[in-house]
């Protein structure tokens, strides 16, 4: 297995390349740190985990609005002079969450102040658009750098929740927050600093881009894919409730953590060995493929549900799973990259990823009702549903892929 993994080794020949993934990646953890620190933080001092689920659901919301915002400015300013600004920004309401939350203010504080916090920059698709900029006219090493990133991504949202837990349960309940913001913070001051691999500013008015004339929405091809990845929001929201509620109804919760990381686990190892893999059809029929496959692979933890075979086979069902997530997300986001022009990709990726954001509250809650009004293991038809609607969404593109000589 080595050497197919030492094509990776070309992906940073770019001098800073290797720093700003670092950098990267520090954000990204913070990120996945932020949504299990707020619900402990909460929890633990108001003694509701309603409300804290409620307050998490509204940061998440409001990061996806603000996401696309931030990536226009970012496409006009430029990465640092946006990203920095933008995390310092998020010092005040998120010192203000821990200080309402400590000293008993009204609920609706809570939401405002973790709302404010949403101007954080996403890093990931920072990284990403960084990526189409040092290797566009390589596809291969572009797709390796997008399945690094994706790779990284699960191994974040794998370490994160773990790390916010234990600081929050052994430390102090606020100090997963505290801890996440300071390194996302520090992520972000180092990545902006690698300003040698930042992508520089286009002037929109020389291109006769589509996109630059019409907007991101009209491109073709554009919504269709935003579709995929709401859809492929939905199967992770929906999977992740569905499982922690079926080991509860189990007597097994504890388990719950262990078996979303063997969905992460499964995704994370399957994005390397995909990003290892020659290219050999266009991004839209490698989407079109991968969401097929996704779908099959779902029907694992169906089955496994529905027959009551336990933790150890639904571990394994899902680890299965897992595996059909990466490579569809990675060609999804290289199609953005080959569908977009340079000077709007930044906004591109983040209206992207908040599809994704809006489509995991989605699932949340879907998946919650499910598995509150129907027996164990019913609510897993959800990311089978999920699954097939980002197939009808990614057939187009793949169609007119194919047909293309």
């Amino acid at each position: 297995m080595s050497l197919p993994f030492a094509r990776y080794r070309p992906v940073f020949a770019a001098p800073g390349s290797l720093t700003f993934t670092l950098a990267a990646l520090l954000g990204r953890l913070a990120l996945a740190m932020y949504g299990v620190s707020v619900v402990v933080l909460i929890a633990d001092r108001r003694g509701s985990y309603a409300l804290a689920g409620a307050v998490s659901a509204a940061g998440v919301l409001a990061g996806a609005v603000a996401m696309p915002l931030l990536g226009r400015l970012v496409d006009r300013l430029g990465q640092a002079r946006v990203a920095v600004p933008a995390v310092l920004a998020t010092a005040l309401p998120t010192g203000a969450l821990l200080l309402c939350v400590r000293h008993g203010a009204p609920a609706w504080t809570l939401f405002l102040c973790w709302a404010l916090s949403g101007t954080s920059p996403d890093l990931g698709s920072m990284a990403r658009a960084r990526w189409a900029h040092l290797h566009r006219a390589d596809a291969g090493l572009l797709h390796r750098a997008n399945s690094l990133e994706q790779s990284l991504d699960e191994l974040c949202f794998m370490a994160g929740p773990v790390l916010g837990m234990a600081l929050c349960t052994t430390l102090a309940p606020e100090a997963g927050l505290i801890a996440a913001w300071v390194i996302g913070a520090v992520g972000t001051l180092l990545f902006a600093a690698q300003r040698g691999t930042e992508p520089p500013l286009a002037a929109p008015a020389r291109t006769s881009s589509p996109a630059a004339a019409t907007g991101l929405l009209r491109t073709r091809g554009f919504p269709a894919l935003l579709a995929g990845f709401l859809a492929a929001g939905v199967l992770f929201g929906s999977l992740e409730v569905t499982t922690l509620a079926y080991t509860d109804a189990l007597g097994r919760q504890s388990a719950g953590g262990a078996l979303l990381a063997l969905v992460a686990a499964g995704s994370c190892v399957s994005g390397l060995v995909f990003g290892a893999i020659r290219l050999r059809r266009p991004a839209a029929v490698r989407l079109a493929v991968g969401a097929g496959a996704m779908a099959v692979l779902m029907l694992f933890p169906l089955a496994a549900g529905q027959s009551g075979a336990g933790v150890p086979v639904l571990g394994a069902a899902l680890l299965a799973a897992g595996s059909g997530t990466a490579p569809t997300m990675i060609s999804g986001m290289t199609l953005v990259q080959e569908l977009l022009p340079a000077h709007r990709l930044n906004e591109a990726m983040a209206l992207a990823v908040s599809a994704i954001l809006v489509g995991i509250s989605t699932g949340a809650t879907l998946g919650g009702s499910v598995a509150q009004h129907t027996a164990p293991g019913t609510g897993y038809l959800l990311p089978v549903a999920a699954a097939a609607l980002a197939v009808l969404a990614a057939l187009p593109a793949a169609r007119r892929a194919a047909r293309k000589p």
